[in-house]
């Protein structure tokens, strides 16, 4: 995809240059359709390849982690302890492990509302122009929502054959209880103190 991209952008490159310094070609009605698809079908089918590339890519956990700021939550995934749920559902593979960050929090990626793709453009000017956010201090607003876990586990059989989970299947659904923070799965990315943690080292 990368490749016919590269293509796509450097033939447009060469046409729109030929067409700078020799607009005269234009005279003639072959040469009106190439600069039409020049200059008009081939920036277009660009633009749309680039974004397509982008949001794919954007989904890789490599891409979430790579901001300065998002680090230690990449680091977290790799703790040693079955409590910290995110690094059970990376180390386990329960979600995949190259798009973890966007199988949990979809919602609030590039995908998500409007005022979620502005406050991630605050973040990014926050990050490079004004003074970054303390990593520790970084919330979702609203909470985590119950729906980012039962599109999964709702229909796992253990899921559903869990007593405690059937009792308040309501609740859950409501998000009245939440999954994380209920006193039932209440230790998530727990940044705060990965210097007294124990990581796991997958064999190479």
């Amino acid at each position: 995809m990368i490749g016919i991209l590269i293509c796509q952008i450097t033939l447009s490159i060469i046409l729109a240059a030929i067409f700078l310094f020799r607009p005269s070609l234009t005279k003639a009605t072959a040469w009106k359709i190439v600069a039409f698809i020049g200059l008009s079908v081939l920036p277009g089918l660009c633009l749309i390849g680039g974004m397509n590339t982008h949001v794919q890519r954007s989904e890789t956990t490599k891409f979430c982690t790579s901001c300065h700021i998002m680090v230690p939550y990449g680091q977290s995934l790799y703790i040693d302890d079955a409590n910290h749920i995110p690094a059970q559902h990376f180390q386990n593979q329960r979600v995949p492990v190259d798009m973890a960050c966007y199988s949990c929090h979809a919602d609030y990626t590039i995908y998500g509302p409007l005022n979620d793709k502005i406050r991630g453009l605050t973040r990014i000017y926050m990050q490079y122009v004004s003074t970054p956010l303390d990593p520790a201090g970084i919330r979702i607003p609203g909470g985590f929502q119950n729906a980012q876990c039962l599109h999964c586990h709702a229909a796992a059989r253990s899921f559903m054959e869990n007593p405690v989970h059937a009792a308040m299947m309501d609740s859950l659904n409501s998000n009245h209880v939440s999954c994380l923070g209920s006193g039932c799965h209440d230790t998530a990315h727990d940044i705060a103190n990965l210097s007294h943690e124990k990581f796991w080292k997958p064999v190479q």
